[in-house]
């Protein structure tokens, strides 16, 4: 497996050695042709102005058999300035003077290729590299051009000038151009590299501590955190305080599901071992017959909590499975009615508890969106909890009114106050107030964690208070 350090790497090296490839090839080329074009146009200039001196000569003394100093001297001083050959030859090619005194082979009386004197004769101009027929050993960059007067309406060449350049200074120069070049792209790409490799493995090793974790998440180790990152504002440190926060969340959920199953087996646990206990007290004689009966009933009683409990589990999966999902099927439906199906249906244990009910809703009908179901058993749930916990002889009170787009309703009932610290500890799973254990016999801790679960669904909220001995729920809908 290639390491996303080593693919980075790579990347990086590979983009800066086709860059400075193509750098290279370009620099090369243009500085190439930049020093060839100013050796040419210099070449070209003296070329011309010894041409004209030369063409200015003749018509002065009509002979191109040079002893004269001062014109030796002007053309010997051109040829040093330019640090170049200057060649004077006649229409024929024949060279009658040249200021190459180190080249022997370049003297008066040698005698220039014929294919050059004819372009020059011909074309008016030649200029490129050659070695004069072998009169040079090497190549020289070469400018003739003829030197010709007007005598009447003709036009009368009587010789021609060339001016040629040392190439080998322009080797030099392009070598030692090109050394710096190479010298300096070397030294950029390896501190390149070296950049490369320190930010690659910067930003590989927060990932490779994540991946740590990560395996460590599946051998059960949810403490592990990735520290060290919480200053870098970029997209690692992002990831790395993501990463952290889905550590806590799996541990929180860890957490839950065993303190889940510790629920789910304490409660589980309780009614079965009454059942057990009562079955075999009475199979084996221990309890006498005046007292079976009694002791049946509370099996009965047991076996319906059991029941309720298994069923409220059924519930509360299928609410987790509803809540996962993306879309929420809703409806409208008249509110007030539901409420009033689930007093009708509570009405027998509200009785029972010398109950009354101070109901608070609208005379018309109270369009929301919903699940009815779902809502009817959000009413039931947190009227039963108001009628199971309501002090004896007080009342219940039900309020529904409109504010801000939404359907509030409200259930309050008066009973023992719950203190502070448990109210945020009511919607969990299996929570029930210590207060409550002797006297919610019935319950299994499930019905207000039931009641969260369906209104989160619904995208809607539900609020508590308890204060001097007045429990408030207050959850909304919206309306239609």
């Amino acid at each position: 497996m290639r390491s996303l350090y080593r693919r980075q790497l790579t990347m990086m090296v590979s983009i800066m050695l086709v860059s400075f490839t193509l750098l290279a090839g370009a620099f090369m080329l243009l500085s190439y042709r930049y020093i060839i074009g100013e050796t040419r146009d210099s070449v070209e200039r003296n070329a011309g102005y010894v041409t004209s001196f030369t063409a200015s000569y003749y018509r002065t003394f009509l002979s191109l058999e040079f002893q004269d100093d001062f014109y030796r001297n002007y053309v010997a001083s051109i040829a040093r300035i330019s640090n170049s050959d200057i060649i004077v030859a006649d229409p024929k090619g024949k060279i009658i003077y040249n200021t190459a005194e180190e080249e022997p082979k370049v003297s008066e009386g040698s005698v220039l290729p014929e294919a050059l004197t004819a372009q020059v004769l011909n074309e008016g101009s030649f200029n490129g590299m050659t070695t004069l027929g072998g009169l040079y050993e090497d190549k020289r960059y070469l400018a003739a051009l003829p030197v010709a007067n007007q005598l009447g309406q003709v036009t009368v060449i009587q010789g021609m000038v060339l001016v040629a350049a040392d190439a080998s200074n322009l080797s030099e120069m392009w070598t030692a151009t090109a050394t710096i070049f190479f010298f300096s792209a070397v030294v950029v790409f390896l501190i390149s590299v070296i950049a490369s490799t320190l930010t690659s493995a910067h930003q590989t090793r927060p990932l490779n501590e994540m991946a740590e974790a990560a395996r460590k998440f599946g051998q059960g180790e949810f403490d592990v955190r990735v520290d060290g990152y919480e200053d870098r504002c970029d997209e690692v440190g992002a990831l790395a305080e993501a990463f952290n926060a889905m550590a806590s969340s799996l541990e929180k959920v860890e957490s839950q599901r065993a303190e889940f199953i510790a629920n789910v087996s304490h409660e589980l646990k309780t009614p079965m071992t009454t059942i057990a206990g009562f079955a075999e007290g009475i199979l084996d004689g221990t309890i006498p017959p005046e007292r079976e009966r009694e002791s049946l009933e509370i099996v009965v009683s047991e076996t319906r909590r059991l029941s309720r409990l298994v069923r409220r589990m059924l519930d509360l999966s299928r609410l987790n499975a509803l809540a996962e999902s993306t879309v929420t099927a809703q409806e409208a439906f008249d509110l007030t009615e539901v409420m009033s199906q689930v007093l009708i249906s509570l009405e027998t244990k509200i009785t029972g508890r010398q109950l009354d009910v101070d109901v608070k809703m609208p005379e018309d009908k109270l369009m929301v969106w919903g699940d009815p179901d779902a809502v009817t058993q959000v009413c039931y749930n947190l009227l039963d909890n108001a009628a199971k916990f309501a002090a004896p002889g007080t009342a219940i009170t039900i309020q529904i009114v409109k504010k801000d787009g939404k359907a509030q309703t409200t259930i309050r009932n008066l009973g023992a106050t719950i203190p502070p610290d448990e109210l945020p500890l009511l919607f969990e799973r299996f929570h029930k107030a210590d207060y409550s254990r002797s006297m919610d016999r019935e319950g299994v801790g499930l019905g207000l964690y039931i009641v969260k679960t369906i209104l989160c669904s619904l995208k809607e909220s539900i609020t508590v208070s308890s204060e001097d001995g007045v429990t408030q729920f207050q959850f909304t809908l919206t309306l239609a």
